[in-house]
């Protein structure tokens, strides 16, 4: 019979559902996982992950020499490297995409990430106004040095994230400013990458495609033709779009159907830990939520055990913390508690005992029927509780995005997966500077604590400064954990190569479609 699996399975084109519509294909704007997934496919590192181990392996960087002090990363560059317009990768574009990066006025949200590298912070904040006194630079063509403030254990790992990625500069400066946000240049017909697929088709709200690119210095690994990315925010169309084999995978499972699936069509979906936490975030800035009794209140009445038993349904790990349980063997100790007497007492000495005078506040959420069920329960559990009424609204993800950046909410649905395998990849997210903090919380010493761990080699050590950061943020409490993610998708069994991990992470390369005899 004729349909995409079958087509897709025969031509070596993998249909894949993948949320909602992308805000962004520059890795150096994007925040989104969505987007992510895209611009792995598009563009490539000095490093990639190893698709069953997440361990750093060959990118852009063929190899690489790091100092006995372990501050200074030498990386020699693949001479064989290529942009999708068969111009070679250089130690430069590096350089040109770090600096990009950098510039206040491109106001990247990930730009903290670099601040790991001597001068970097400085450089973004005006401190210092000459780049080569940055710690990057090109001993070669082929070759680039970077020096770190400190010893940095995940610095490798950080490589593979789409934010340090090159950008081809001729491509950036022909379709408008380095620094210009709205620069065209992620547009189809006008983006070069140097990763294994170039863009071929971005059609807002119905298809991102992607073909092989012949340029890629590993093309011979890449055995996909095509893959299309469609964006489906709604987890019942998906679904209902797998069963008739118009996708290959999706990006996740209706509640509903998570234990049917289980029970009739175990090797079909796909339940497995997911390094990531959902939350709310508190807009600090806006009264009540500028009192930290009253967003302890909030986050000590809410019961996280049947939010994910009798809403999300997926095996989800209810969350009392940030950073997941056993992320590179830490596990926090600070908790918030379920507390529904102690909840109250604090809303009391807040000024609003059973609820009373509380103002009218909003909750936002993005467009999903899975983030309307958690709402809805939280809403009522924070009535029950508390005596408060909350409304809910919703916005598609641009919408969203660009609401919870400007920072026009009272309460914002949240959530976070790790950038790499490292508890830095959680806290540093709530350090005052970093763009992806989202809730006008800063606390001196907490930033004090993860900037001095990113100081220290020794794990042990590191994960004290953590625990005590961890203990801020769980005590005044910018943020509510919900629960801990699982991936929870449906996957044919065509599909080769696409392997479990905590990351959820799945470098394209690697993956071929085949069917079983």
């Amino acid at each position: 019979m004729e349909n995409n699996v079958n087509t897709g399975t025969a031509k070596q084109i993998l249909h894949l559902g993948n949320g909602g519509e992308p805000p962004s294909l520059d890795p150096h704007l994007s925040t989104a996982v969505n987007s992510g997934n895209i611009i792995s496919a598009l563009l490539e590192g000095l490093v990639t992950p190893d698709p069953v181990t997440l361990k750093p392996v060959p990118g852009v960087a063929a190899s690489w020499d790091i100092s006995d002090d372990l501050t200074t990363y030498t990386f020699h560059l693949n001479p064989a490297a290529r942009w999708s317009n068969g111009d070679p990768v250089q130690a430069s574009d590096f350089i040109y995409a770090w600096q990009r990066l950098l510039m206040p006025t491109l106001a990247a949200e990930y730009v903290y990430q670099l601040f790991v590298i001597e001068n970097a912070e400085a450089f973004y904040k005006g401190e210092i106004d000459d780049f080569r006194e940055v710690g990057v630079s090109a001993v070669d063509k082929f070759t680039l040095k970077v020096k770190l403030n400190a010893p940095t254990a995940y610095f490798l790992s950080l490589l593979s994230h789409p934010s340090t990625f090159p950008v081809h500069p001729e491509t950036i400066q022909k379709h408008g400013d380095i620094d210009d946000p709205g620069n065209l240049w992620t547009r189809a017909g006008n983006y070069v990458g140097n990763g294994p697929f170039v863009l071929t088709e971005w059609a807002l709200n119905r298809i991102v495609r992607v073909e092989k690119n012949p340029y890629y210095w590993d093309a011979k690994t890449v055995r996909l033709q095509e893959v299309r990315f469609y964006p489906i925010d709604n987890f019942v169309t998906e679904e209902r779009m797998f069963r008739s084999n118009t996708l290959h995978l999706t990006a996740g499972v209706p509640e509903e159907k998570i234990a049917v699936y289980v029970r009739d069509n175990s090797g079909l979906i796909n339940i497995s830990p997911y390094l990531g936490t959902y939350f709310y975030r508190f807009n600090v800035n806006q009264p009540p939520f500028d009192d930290s009794r009253v967003r302890r209140a909030l986050s000590m009445a809410i019961n996280r055990q049947q939010i994910v038993s009798a809403v999300t349904k997926g095996g989800q790990i209810p969350a009392y913390n940030l950073t997941p349980a056993n992320t590179l063997g830490y596990t926090p100790t600070a908790k918030i508690p379920f507390d529904i007497k102690a909840a109250r007492r604090l809303m009391a000495e807040s000024g609003y005992p059973q609820g009373k005078g509380f103002p009218k506040v909003e909750l936002l959420y993005n467009t999903s029927e899975g983030h309307r069920k958690i709402a809805i329960a939280i809403q009522q559990m924070w009535k029950i509780a508390l005596g408060i009424e909350i409304r809910l609204y919703n916005q598609d993800w641009k919408a969203f995005l660009e609401t919870e950046k400007n920072g026009d909410f009272s309460i914002a649905r949240g959530g976070w997966i790790g950038d790499y395998l490292d508890p830095n990849s959680f806290l540093d997210m709530f350090l005052t500077n970093s763009g992806n903090n989202r809730t006008g919380w800063s606390n001196q010493e907490y930033d004090q604590l993860i900037k001095q761990s990113g100081r220290i080699a020794e794990m042990d050590d590191r994960f004290e400064l953590f625990q005590q950061a961890e203990k801020i943020l769980v005590d005044e409490s910018p943020i509510m954990p919900i629960y801990n993610y699982t991936a929870i998708y449906l996957k044919s069994p065509d599909v080769k190569g696409w392997y479990g991990n905590v990351l959820n992470k799945h470098p394209l390369k690697y993956v071929y479609l085949e069917r079983d005899n």
